[in-house]
């Protein structure tokens, strides 16, 4: 029985990272909001439904069979074995679980840079916040977050080309995805740091490559990021501070 993945249609958003761990393992699954005969109807009829025990606060949230899973980093400490994405030794996993929260907080933090007052309120409601939450982020945040997934990546006893262990993991998939999004929102602050990160930099390049994610990125599955995500490039957000 096929995965299904349930998100808002038209966002890489929360959904990609997830979808990111289906697509290299070549996994079976379908993304029902984009399915015709379902669509963004069939993730409210689980998260409204007045019988379902397990209903999600929000997506992304994975189906298999009839176990649902919310959030990013349970769906993915859930797939990871599953996908061949997690390390074999049990301890690890929660070493890559607690990576990929900490990439949870991130990505939050990301959000709040055009949405620092109140997500109800469009981005343009909250213009002049928006530009001091982004330069603040851009001068602190990023280069605390990526400070320090660039040390374990440095850091790691196995092989360094990979944040845990010897092989390719959902953490690396993800930070595949934090680097492209960063990249897309704010290209000019980016620009001015990547020699900061060089083994994270490579760590991107080398998921790029991958054969099934190379041809997830060459589909139409593989939306571009627009300005309705978690990651948008508003021009005068983008300093190089």
């Amino acid at each position: 029985m096929a995965y299904e993945l349930y998100y808002w249609d038209g966002l890489q958003g929360r959904g990609e990272f997830v979808r990111l761990a289906l697509e290299e393992a070549g996994a079976d699954y379908i993304d029902i909001t984009r399915e015709p005969s379902r669509g963004t109807e069939a993730m409210f009829g689980i998260m409204k439904s007045d019988s379902e025990p397990h209903i999600p606060f929000a997506p992304p949230f994975l189906k298999d069979g009839a176990l649902i899973i919310p959030h990013v980093a349970n769906i993915l400490f859930y797939l990871g074995p599953r996908l061949g994405l997690a390390p074999e030794d049990e301890g690890l996993r929660y070493v890559a679980n607690g990576l990929q929260l900490t990439i949870t907080d991130f990505v939050a933090e990301v959000h709040d840079t055009h949405h620092p007052i109140d997500t109800s309120l469009y981005y343009e409601d909250q213009k002049p916040e928006a530009k001091a939450r982004s330069a603040a982020f851009i001068r602190d945040r990023i280069p605390k977050f990526l400070g320090y997934f660039e040390r374990v990546l440095r850091q790691n006893p196995g092989d360094p080309g990979y944040m845990i262990d010897n092989a390719l993991t959902y953490v690396d998939l993800s930070l595949f995805q934090v680097i492209e999004g960063l990249t897309y929102a704010f290209p000019n602050a980016m620009a001015k740091r990547k020699a900061d990160y060089p083994a994270l930099l490579a760590l991107h390049d080398r998921v790029e490559k991958r054969t099934n994610i190379a041809r997830y990125l060459a589909s139409s599955r593989r939306l571009d990021f627009n300005e309705d995500g978690i990651f948008r490039h508003y021009p005068e957000l983008d300093s190089e501070e």
